[in-house]
């Protein structure tokens, strides 16, 4: 898989934590990290009214305009990685909003997966995340993350409405807790791994 070591025991490979506006990214990165996390954000103003959709997210206060950052480290005895190191993960959490797409390609540069969030009141917001990483080749999962009024629907039907394949792991999450992200990050990895080792066509 790809990445590089810092030392003789530690692999660092850089994911990207991506998903539509107010999934939860900053959230997710947040919870899970174990250094204080980077954040850019800022406040949502009357501004914004007519570009950013607030439907299912009123309470929304402020919105990420470059990208989140936080780190933590997966070992490798406790996690069952089945690989040869500890993984230190570099999460880089994307902006959600359209106008703010032009950084993906920088974020995502380097990557060895991705974390696509997604809210089931909203799918649709997804869309683009799916899409842009399927376009480029990169090890993706879709983490749904589990708000308190959101219905839990079945597996099929949240595939059918994305149109992932069952080649793409589906896992149900909370962002705003820490086991659940780490467990999210755990499969990820797991998902890159397998993906390396099948022969390029």
């Amino acid at each position: 898989m790809p990445g590089y070591t810092d030392s003789d025991q530690t692999l660092s490979l850089k994911i990207v934590v991506s998903g539509g506006f107010g999934v939860g990214k900053t959230t997710f990165v947040g919870s899970v990290s174990e250094i204080e996390p980077l954040r850019t954000e800022e406040a949502l103003t009357a501004a914004g009214a007519g570009t950013d959709d607030l439907t299912g997210i009123a309470q929304k206060k402020a919105t990420t305009v470059a990208m989140d950052f936080g780190r933590i480290t997966l070992r490798r005895d406790r996690e069952m990685l089945m690989v040869a190191h500890d993984v230190q993960l570099l999460l880089f959490g994307t902006p959600g909003q359209e106008r703010f797409w032009f950084m993906w390609d920088s974020l995502a540069q380097g990557a060895v997966g991705a974390v696509v969030l997604a809210d089931t009141r909203r799918l649709a917001d997804c869309f683009a995340a799916v899409e842009y990483f399927e376009r480029m080749h990169l090890p993706f999962l879709v983490a749904l993350n589990q708000f308190p009024d959101a219905g839990r629907h079945a597996e099929r039907d949240v595939r059918a409405a994305l149109g992932v394949s069952p080649g793409v792991p589906l896992v149900w999450c909370d962002a705003r807790d820490q086991s659940s992200a780490r467990h999210v990050l755990i499969t990820l990895v797991g998902h890159a791994r397998d993906r390396a080792l099948v022969p390029t066509p």
